[in-house]
């Protein structure tokens, strides 16, 4: 397998990914933020204000791929606002143009669509929400993306992108030549990849700095809810010799699917499962053993042995 990476930053991934959780409430209970995060932004805007973003809850969530794509083409330095001001004014021939290259299939209707609906809303929820929000986020993003950019000089494209997702695995016969890396806080703790023609996006938790000494650290609360159930360490045993598929656990656990994809995400965000790509549409599952190490080394750290 042979593809290059680039570990890249912009408070304008950060805004599409707060945007996405708060209109559409994916994956929000698994997220750190929580519901108390929803609840607590609706408690500060007014309802006419809700009732424009439920609208968006309502799109195609394939929408959003195309979003990331022109973040992907953004001018290098561009701020939020230079970055949404320059999609409002850019014509729908010229989107489509940018986002051909990672979608091929994408349309000129969709791109027109898009920008009409998406770019007002982002801008209102810039205003009410995520500016107040950047001075917290922007120098944890750029000093992570700075210490990830200098592991890869040492470590190699597979090590870091396992390392930074804390177990994503590319297959060999992945049909890509680049993959984009990038620091997301409000998806922690999960990872969210997207698979466009030939480029895989990649964006990977960033825990918040933790200054309370006598409260236990989020991995280790992490590893330790996820061990909790006896049918997730049944399941962890069960992945322990070779990677398998939700299909091969379905059909040798006594579990649900419903309930397997949850003990699957407990485990993957407490960093005890590899992810493994087999292809744009296959993942399997393998333990991982560093994952197993971090739990002793927390335990013992925070209860001082």
């Amino acid at each position: 397998m042979s593809y290059g990476v680039k570990v890249d930053y912009s408070p304008v991934y950060e805004l599409l990914g707060s945007f996405m959780i708060y209109t559409t409430r994916k994956w929000v209970n698994s997220l750190d933020i929580g519901p108390e995060w929803i609840e607590d932004i609706e408690s500060r805007i007014t309802p006419a204000i809700t009732q424009q973003f439920s609208v968006a809850s309502g799109f195609p969530f394939a929408d959003y791929d195309v979003l990331y794509a022109w973040a992907m083409e953004r001018q290098p330095e561009a701020n939020i606002i230079q970055f949404l001001d320059e999609l409002e004014s850019t014509t729908e021939e010229s989107l489509l143009h940018r986002t051909k290259s990672y979608i091929p299939g994408a349309s000129s209707d969709n791109m027109k669509r898009i920008r009409d609906n998406y770019i007002p809303l982002l801008k209102t929820w810039n205003n009410l929400y995520f500016e107040e929000a950047l001075s917290q986020v922007l120098p944890l993003i750029e000093e992570d993306a700075y210490e990830k950019n200098t592991l890869l000089q040492k470590m190699g494209p597979d090590a870091l992108i396992e390392f930074a997702s804390g177990g994503l695995v590319l297959g060999p016969q992945l049909p890509i030549t680049r993959v984009v890396l990038t620091p997301s806080i409000h998806f922690r703790p999960i990872n969210t990849y997207c698979f466009y023609h030939d480029v895989l996006f990649i964006q990977y938790p960033l825990d918040l700095p933790e200054t309370d000494e006598n409260e236990p650290p989020v991995c280790l609360k992490r590893l330790t809810r996820a061990l909790a159930k006896p049918g997730r360490l049944q399941l962890l045993r069960y992945v322990a010799n070779e990677p398998k598929s939700l299909q091969d656990m379905m059909a040798h656990l006594p579990e649900t699917r419903e309930q397997l994809m949850h003990d699957l995400m407990r485990l993957r965000v407490a960093g005890l499962l590899r992810i493994h790509l087999i292809d744009t549409d296959t993942e399997k599952f393998s333990i991982r053993p560093d994952g197993a190490a971090e739990l002793q080394m927390f335990l013992e750290s925070y209860i001082r042995l």
